[in-house]
């Protein structure tokens, strides 16, 4: 039974761990201020944090993996929740038509040569699927951040560069799935059976948003923010939850019902859960870099060098495929420098398959991937950023 008066005044030991958690927050608290006025990302510098104050850097924090591994999973899931809440179903099937091919051509210069380079060093079948797909998806938050900041976001160019993020971020419904079943060892038979109930449900649950079927808003009151906040974010968990338990990705799960949620209900609860996943997703990056050992990140600087040099030219050629008609000649090397950031879902996917892939160290490659990643794509734009027509 749990006793209230221990809740408020713990031991020793969990008052050590409550202040180093509040020292913590602090602390990413003001880096993010920091990163907004230097207009630079933030999640880069939330990973070397963790990465220098954890038990692989200097050893100041010790916090219970538990907690750390719970917020960072919760943030995970927020993550997905609010992506799904960003678009609709209209929304996703406009981007498959009009950037069908430049979708095509985004998994042809990004996961191919990842999976290929990830053969070429010997990791086996499994990390070469893994590393393709880290390879392959741009960070939606990252990008999202930037076209903000320097002023694109209502124009041209970021409608074309979000239709590829869109086709990325919908292109992980069937890749996290098939992941899962990979990295716990399913059957064949198993694999596509997860495989493709997992299709069946993402596809039942477009066909309900494009049909802007209104039951959901009718049940879920906005003019009620404090229930429809804990529904939501219940459900958000609750669906991850089971999900997992069922062998089909918790991330995916999220999204959907996410993009369950349309109109002033998406509104509404996109408002209310922002803050909130700023806050778990701050704690996700941390972990991340708290999990990962320096010493590892050295013994993988070479093949890390090889992948963003592969990476980054992938992007950038993505980019001039979707701006190569436009009137603006630097328009390809923006797009390109939008789409370069690696951040989230690379680290979800990271964090999915680590366990299951022992030829090499899946986070630190990580680490470095996104972290180098999000400082190029940052500096690119900071180095054109004079030529911005805003």
């Amino acid at each position: 039974m749990i006793n209230p008066v221990l809740a408020l005044g713990g031991s020793a030991q969990a008052s050590q761990t409550l202040a180093e958690i509040g020292a913590l927050l602090l602390g990413l608290g003001v880096i993010a201020f920091i990163a907004a006025r230097l207009n630079f990302s933030v999640v880069p510098m939330y990973l070397v944090v963790g990465l220098a104050v954890g038990q692989g850097g200097f050893g100041l924090v010790n916090l219970s993996s538990d907690f750390l591994a719970i917020g960072a999973q919760i943030g995970a899931i927020l993550l997905l929740l609010l992506l799904g809440l960003e678009y609709s179903a209209p929304d996703l099937a406009k981007a498959f038509k009009d950037r069908k091919s430049a979708g095509i051509f985004d998994i042809a210069t990004n996961f191919v040569p990842g999976a290929l380079l990830a053969l070429a060093f010997g990791w086996g079948p499994l990390a070469a699927f893994v590393v393709g797909g880290i390879a392959y998806v741009s960070s939606s938050g990252i990008a999202s951040q930037l076209l903000r900041e320097t002023g694109w976001r209502k124009s041209e160019l970021s409608k074309r560069v979000v239709a590829i993020l869109v086709f990325e971020d919908l292109a992980l419904a069937p890749y996290l799935p098939l992941l899962t079943s990979l990295v716990l060892g399913l059957s064949a038979a198993a694999g596509l059976v997860s495989v493709s109930v997992a299709l069946i449900i993402t596809g039942l649950v477009l066909i309900i948003s494009y049909r802007g079927n209104t039951k959901w808003s009718r049940i879920l009151n906005p003019d009620v923010p404090s229930g429809l906040l804990l529904t939501v974010f219940g459900s958000a968990l609750l669906a991850a939850g089971v999900a997992d338990l069922a062998g089909f990705s918790g991330a995916v799960a999220a999204f959907l019902v996410g993009l369950l949620l349309t109109g002033e209900v998406a509104n509404t609860v996109r408002g209310r859960l922002g803050s909130l996943r700023d806050l778990f997703a701050a704690i996700f990056f941390l972990f991340f870099g708290l999990a990962t050992n320096f010493a590892d990140l050295i013994a993988v600087l070479p093949a890390v060098l090889l992948f963003v040099a592969i990476g980054v030219a992938g992007k950038f050629a993505v980019g001039w495929w979707i701006a190569k008609d436009m009137v603006d000649k630097l328009s390809w090397v923006r797009a390109g420098a939008f789409l370069t950031p690696r951040g989230e879902f690379s680290m979800v996917i990271a964090a999915l398959a680590a366990p299951a892939v022992l030829s090499v160290n899946l986070q630190a490659l990580t680490l470095s991937y996104v972290t180098l990643t999000a400082v190029i794509g940052s500096i690119a734009l900071r180095f054109l950023r004079s030529g911005f027509d805003k």
